[in-house]
Formats: C-alpha cells, structure tokens, sequence
C-alpha cells in the first residue's frame, strides 16, 4: 500500500451504492479493490467514465453477494470472470482475479485466483494497474505511480511477452501515449512494437479501428502519429496513408485549440488521408466502418476544391447542390492548412479568411425549400411522365441559378411556359 490516496480527489468512491457493493465483496476475508483507468485518471486529475472493480471473489460468488446486498447483476463476460453488477442505475464491471494460462496473439485462456500481485503483472501497462481501496488507499505494484508522474507509458514485464498475448497492445501502446505519455515513447516498447507489428494483421477490423478512433480522440495525437509512422505501425493499419503524410494533422489541432472547435476524430482521420473516393471506399470496407462514417469519408473526398474568393452566391448554390457534411470537413482542413501556412506566406492569411467567412456563412445557412412540386405541374395539365420530372428539374435549376428569390407564382407561369 502507498501512501497516496484518491478519496479527496473524486466524489464517486464515497457514493453509498458503490461502497456497500465493496462492502459485499470483501467480507469473509475476500477483498474487492477499484482497478485500473478509474484510480489512474482519478490521480491524473481526469474525468472518469467507468469505474472496474477487481474481486478475489469468484464470477458466481461475486453474483451471489452482489444479488444478496439488493443490487441486480448481468453476466456480461462471466467466462471470462467478469460480472455487470447495476448499482442505483449505473453498472460496474466486477472482474475476478485472472492469470493467463495461455495466449494466442488475440485472445487468452484464464484462471482465477486470489493473488493480487499476478492480476496486476498480466495486465498491459504500469499506469493500468494501479488498485485504490474502498477508503482510496492506492496500491502500487507494478511501479506505475511512478510512470504516471513521469508520464512514461511502459508494459508490465517484458513487452514482447505482453504483445504477444494481445497483438491490439500495439496500437493500445500509442493510445496510451497521446493520452497519457510525455517526451519520447519508451524505447523497450517502441522496439516491441516494431518486431512484432505484422501481428496486427490478425486483428479484427473491428478492434483496429476502435483503437484508432479512440487514439484520434486524444487532445493531440500528433505525436503518437509521428511515432506510428516512423515505425511502420500506421502503414500496417492504414496503408492508404502512406504515401500522403501526417503534417496536417499539427495545423488541424492547432486550428481546434484555437478556434474552439471540438476535437473530430473522423477530420483528424481525413487530415491523414488523401481526398480519393475508390481509396476511402477500401479503407471503409477493410476497417468495417459504420455506415455514416463510411458516407462520410466519401463525401468529404468527392467535394470538389472550393476557392477561398468563391462569393455568397455562388456558394450558397454549391451548398445546396451539395454535401453539407463534406464541404464542411473540406473547408475546416482548408483553413487549418492555410493557418499554419500564414506565418510565412501573406496570402496564406488572406485565403485563411475567405475560409473561415465560407465556413461562417455555411454555419448561418438553411436549406431554402423549393416551392413547387409535381402535383402542382399536373394542376397545370401536366402528364405523369418523365417530361414532368424534366420540367420539375428545369424549374428548380432556374431558382437555385436566380439566387432562390424566384416566387411560387412566378415559378408556375415559368412552368406553363415550358409544358408549352
């Protein structure tokens, strides 16, 4: 046990419900400790979203207790010994005590036990596997007090080892290094990460790209980017960047942090990637992306360059010709390219503002709404044709060209002009 605490650091240790669950858990002499990201982030001063509790209890004793204090559990992961424990309408993962008896790169086969000191070396990193106590005593066993406060991120044991029980520990590696890491990744696991980086193509796309999306979250994943380059692992996991570079991803942070632009991990992603519509439909194939995320990406690399001199007109008509979405993240990585440029070049500065007024005026636009519609041309005596269709485009062409002052009426006597 140390002698640092996180009971005056954070108001949900002392929450009734959690303390009589750890109560529950360690009576007759078992004990149930807070684990991992909630006790690291508490130190850190960071938000925490979840909080896991490690328990010498077994996956049925852990129910069995859980259920005799009044709280309702869900076997979420119980092979694997993990226990969903619902406390006043919030889960806590409850997680026996595990050592791996056999790995294969992706997976593990485990037993439980009691021994404290073996569930923390089987886990990845020292600043993981910090345990508090139900008054908030921390528990230090694998040196990660003081990693944190060096902010060096380092595997527990020998990195190899660690990575080849669980390849995704590689692109977990620089997660943790945008999050939490300072200077230079640690030189042992960088060269683990290296050697035995071609074991991420065993990986499900599925993991790869929640581990990369959650990197791209970080306040600034340039470094960790850097770093994924120079050692080949972002190549392995997105070849489509190879050739393009990371440089922009330095102004797009830059231009967040300034501008006041929340964090987009679907931008950053883009800012590393070139605008090509049959590259980004592969990508989102082999990643699995989501179907918006997917539309996304193609959206963004079918919109066409924008001038940064382009006039309202003019582009109040590309907007509603196009895709909102995508001229958008177009124009947001056009000015944070053109920001970062304007320290030595003027004209720079001066396409930096025509970017942000187009993006001001995007801001303020709302879609007008065309005024006619085809029952409105059968009124007319027009046939339900495809002549029809043609003349309902026609009209529509004249309105969007005439600035979208074109009226109702005006609209319709141009109609009969057309049906002739």
């Amino acid at each position: 046990m140390s002698d640092v605490s996180i009971a005056d650091r954070v108001d949900w240790l002392n929450a009734p419900g959690l303390q009589a669950l750890l109560a529950a858990l360690s009576a007759e002499g078992h004990e149930a400790r807070i684990a991992g990201g909630a006790v690291r982030n508490a130190l850190l001063g960071a938000a925490v979203s979840d909080v896991d509790i490690a328990t010498t209890t077994t996956p049925d004793e852990t129910e069995r207790r859980a259920q005799a204090a009044g709280f309702r559990t869900v076997p979420t992961g119980k092979e694997h010994g993990t226990i969903t424990v619902i406390v006043d309408g919030r889960g806590y993962e409850v997680t026996t005590l595990r050592a791996d008896v056999e790995t294969n790169g992706r997976h593990a086969r485990v037993v439980f036990g009691t021994d404290w000191q073996q569930d923390a070396e089987r886990r990845d990193f020292t600043i993981n596997a910090l345990y508090a106590t139900a008054t908030g005593e921390v528990i230090d066993l694998v040196g990660g007090l003081a990693d944190l406060e060096s902010r060096t991120l380092r595997f527990i044991g020998d990195a190899e080892q660690r990575i080849r029980e669980d390849y995704l520990r590689i692109l977990r590696f620089f997660r943790f290094f945008a999050w939490y890491g300072g200077g230079r990744p640690d030189a042992d696991g960088l060269r683990a990460c290296v050697r035995l980086k071609d074991g991420l193509a065993g990986l499900s796309a599925e993991r790869v790209w929640s581990e990369l999306r959650k990197l791209l979250a970080a306040p600034d994943p340039s470094r960790a980017l850097l770093w994924m380059r120079q050692s080949g692992v972002l190549t392995a996991i997105l070849p489509e960047s190879e050739k393009w570079g990371i440089d922009a991803i330095h102004g797009l942070v830059a231009a967040e942090r300034d501008l006041g632009w929340t964090p987009d991990p679907m931008l950053r992603l883009e800012a590393i990637l070139p605008p090509d519509e049959a590259r980004m439909a592969i990508l989102s194939k082999r990643l699995r992306l989501s179907n918006a995320d997917a539309a996304r990406l193609a959206t963004w690399a079918m919109t066409s360059p924008i001038s940064d001199k382009t006039g309202d007109a003019a582009f109040q008509k590309m907007i509603y010709r196009g895709d909102v979405q995508g001229i958008e993240d177009w124009l947001r990585l056009a000015l944070a390219s053109s920001r970062t440029r304007a320290d030595q070049d003027m004209a720079a500065l001066t396409e930096a503002g025509g970017y942000s007024r187009l993006l001001r005026l995007l801001g303020e636009w709302q879609r007008p709404v065309f005024p006619v519609k085809g029952g409105d041309l059968v009124s007319l005596g027009a046939a339900q044709d495809r002549r029809l269709g043609e003349t309902l485009k026609a009209l529509e062409d004249e309105w969007v060209d005439g600035g979208f002052q074109l009226e109702r009426d005006a609209l319709l006597a141009r109609a009969a002009q057309l049906m002739g």
